[in-house]
């Protein structure tokens, strides 16, 4: 599976708004799924995002764990969408201790950017500028998408908290 026909997939079933069966189609081809431009592992995220889309927080948590469990290379940590589905599913402390878990290793800027933005939409706005601010510092100078995102998330927390402007918001505006 190549990314070209994941994201023919997603346009897909976003035109049509049927997220279940893009889920299901995904479920399948993991399955069977042996190797490609994209791990099995990233398969499997994508069908545990598009059966959260579908509804179906238990599913998509499902998915994510047997991510994890496959091991293989993901853009993001399987854990912060497992967190993220934690929370959704009412089920905040084991959210949370599966957040402190992930900032207890190796993370990239990306899986900062999902856990911080699932912190913000949870009220955590300080846990959320704290993930965003070293998510952004994580990027380095070097303008990225990422780093854009994670400055401009962090940029609405701050605003939020009423904190003041400091260095990673001048990146922002030189981003620009």
């Amino acid at each position: 599976m190549t990314n070209e026909q994941v994201d023919r997939l997603l346009e897909q079933a976003l035109l049509l708004d049927d997220h279940g069966a893009l889920a299901r189609r995904l479920d399948a081809l993991a399955q069977g799924y042996e190797s490609g431009e994209m791990s099995r592992a990233a398969i499997l995220v994508l069908a545990a995002e598009e059966w959260r889309q579908a509804g179906q927080p238990a599913t998509a948590l499902d998915r994510y764990q047997s991510a994890l469990e496959d091991g293989g290379e993901v853009p993001v940590d399987p854990r912060a969408g497992i967190a993220d589905t934690l929370f959704e599913l009412d089920r905040p402390e084991e959210a949370r201790a599966l957040i402190a878990a992930v900032g207890s290793g190796d993370w990239n800027p990306a899986t900062a950017l999902i856990v911080a933005e699932t912190l913000m939409a949870y009220g955590d706005l300080d846990a959320a500028h704290e993930w965003a601010t070293d998510g952004a510092r994580a990027c380095g100078t070097v303008g990225s998408g990422i780093r854009d995102s994670l400055l401009r998330t962090r940029y609405r927390i701050r605003v939020d908290l009423g904190l003041p402007e400091d260095d990673l918001d001048a990146l922002l505006d030189a981003s620009r």
